[in-house]
């Protein structure tokens, strides 16, 4: 799934060591990267298939194989292209990646019938750069059923549990470097000493991937791009965009303009928060156009949610055309796509979850050139270089909010009515996490109104209205997401507040769904 930008986004990649992690099915995969940034060095995620040609394309210093689910005996197994093991260039496979190497490099794998799930005793056999300075003996993260029990010719086994006795394996001479175990997750607490002792001393990268370096480059790149040009900015008011719009001005200055199109499908008094945020306390043009009920008319009757963000995505872009034709010689804008946008709309060969509306929602007779300096990062590098940027602190933690907005979390078609009924609740739902002081351990919460009607009673009268969806997530990239635990006492004076406050919901529920196999948004 190569996801790298074209050289035209004005990205925030340049002439830095790269990670390539090759993604074998895993759910780790992005997790690995994100860890691999941790360490200041830029990564990247491909496709399982890719060849060995593809990845000199990218001119990587270092690769990583991830896990995945299957055996490598498996029909269905992704198999390597072995000849990436002989390109030279240093290779980390871990878990199923390890066994990956040794199966196409001539090592045994079995099913040795105790696979290892869970906290795990890892016992070092031999000296191993990745090793380096930590105990004998220590605990690792397992998840596995095969294993390798014979390395291939060339290799020497550096580690060992009760169960695999090849947990780790090197060829010094190649550098190609296997582990049973998942270093990428916190449970195995050396993990990332061993990451980053394959990033520095085996494979010889810098830690160069920084904040600074990282704006740096995004500024660079922007005024390189763009010249003397004149360039507009879609900004919603959320961190995304308010990051993009602060990188784009520090490079081009009065060069920018910001156009907030309020679409009518924001939260409560955000449109108001906006205007007051972006046109007091900044110094940036920004053009205020009100274009609710245009959205509106689009939507209307409108259910299938691919085709409601293909219509938003649509919609934005020629309000921006006809602000643009008012502006002198416009023909950059500005979006704050993320990675994590961009992995999930599909690019490449990656399976598409759901179309962004600034990614797969674009249409294709569109006249900007896009600029999209934060198209390869995670949220929280995002939030990271905002503060870098000297951003206030309510924009940089400002929780994550959909472009179509509240037209997303209403199942079904989008109406004024049913709008003002998940304003409401969506509000009142905001109100009570503020007042139990978790806005900073939870990834985003909100509610989302379902495309039915259930009976209830209300003042010893039968009601018919809809239920709500209170949906709260922890999460560190959005990638993967796991449901909030809210105490009893919070979801108690939520739902009690949201039944009696609320004219239309005589029902609230809670979704205890985790991503996978659900997406945060409902649609």
């Amino acid at each position: 799934m190569t996801t790298r930008p074209s050289s035209g986004s004005a990205s925030a990649v340049g002439d830095y060591d790269k990670v390539l992690v090759v993604d074998l099915g895993a759910q780790y995969a992005q997790l690995i990267a994100r860890r691999v940034r941790e360490a200041h060095c830029y990564s990247e995620i491909v496709r399982g298939s890719i060849r060995a040609d593809e990845v000199m394309s990218h001119d990587p210093s270092a690769i990583i194989l991830s896990g995945g689910p299957a055996s490598v005996y498996a029909e269905d197994a992704v198999d390597i292209d072995p000849e990436i093991l002989r390109l030279g260039i240093p290779v980390l496979g871990i878990c199923y990646g390890h066994q990956a190497i040794a199966h196409a490099l001539g090592g045994v794998v079995e099913r040795t019938g105790s696979g290892e799930y869970g906290r795990t005793r890892l016992d070092i056999e031999d000296a191993s750069v990745l090793f380096e300075g930590l105990p004998d003996s220590h605990d690792v993260w397992m998840s596995h059923g095969d294993a390798v029990v014979k390395p291939p010719p060339g290799f020497r086994v550096t580690a060992s549990t009760g169960s695999s006795p090849v947990a780790a394996m090197q060829d010094d001479e190649k550098k190609l470097f296997g582990l049973q175990f998942h270093p990428e997750v916190h449970h195995s607490p050396r993990g990332q000493e061993v990451l980053r002792h394959f990033l520095y001393k085996a494979a010889g990268l810098m830690p160069t991937w920084t904040n600074a370096s990282i704006i740096e480059e995004s500024v660079a790149a922007v005024r390189a791009r763009v010249g003397d040009a004149r360039v507009i900015c879609g900004l919603s008011g959320g961190v995304d965009s308010s990051v993009a719009a602060a990188l784009v001005h520090k490079a081009i200055g009065e060069q920018l303009t910001c156009v907030f199109v309020d679409h009518g499908l924001l939260r409560h008094r955000e449109a108001e928060e906006v205007i007051e945020t972006f046109g007091g306390h900044f110094d940036m043009r920004l053009i205020h156009i009100d274009a609710a009920d245009r959205f509106l008319a689009a939507l209307a009757g409108v259910e299938d949610p691919e085709l409601k963000r293909t219509i938003i995505g649509e919609t934005f872009i020629r309000v921006f055309e006809e602000v643009a034709n008012d502006l002198e010689e416009t023909s950059f804008l500005v979006q704050g796509t993320l990675y994590p946008d961009v992995i999930e709309s599909g690019s490449g060969e990656a399976a598409k979850i759901k179309s962004h509306h600034n990614v797969g929602g674009l249409p294709d007779d569109m006249d900007f050139q896009l600029i999209e300096p934060l198209r390869d990062l995670f949220k929280d590098e995002v939030r990271a270089v905002g503060a870098e940027l000297g951003l206030p602190e309510e924009i940089v933690w400002r929780q994550p909010f959909p472009g179509p907005g509240l037209a997303v979390r209403i199942i079904g078609e989008v109406t004024a009515e049913r709008l003002e009924i998940l304003r409401a609740a969506d509000d009142i739902i905001t109100d009570e996490i503020r007042k139990a002081g978790l806005e900073r351990e939870l990834w985003q919460y909100f509610g989302v109104l379902l495309g039915i009607r259930s009976v209830g009673v209300q003042g010893d009268g039968r009601t018919y209205a809809h239920p709500l969806i209170i949906r709260a997530v922890t999460s560190e990239d959005a990638m993967t997401a796991d449901w909030a635990r809210l105490s009893y006492a919070v979801l108690d004076q939520m739902s009690s507040r949201v039944i009696n406050e609320v004219e239309g919901i005589n029902r609230v529920a809670l979704d205890i769904s985790s991503k996978p196999p659900a997406t945060i948004e409902w649609e």
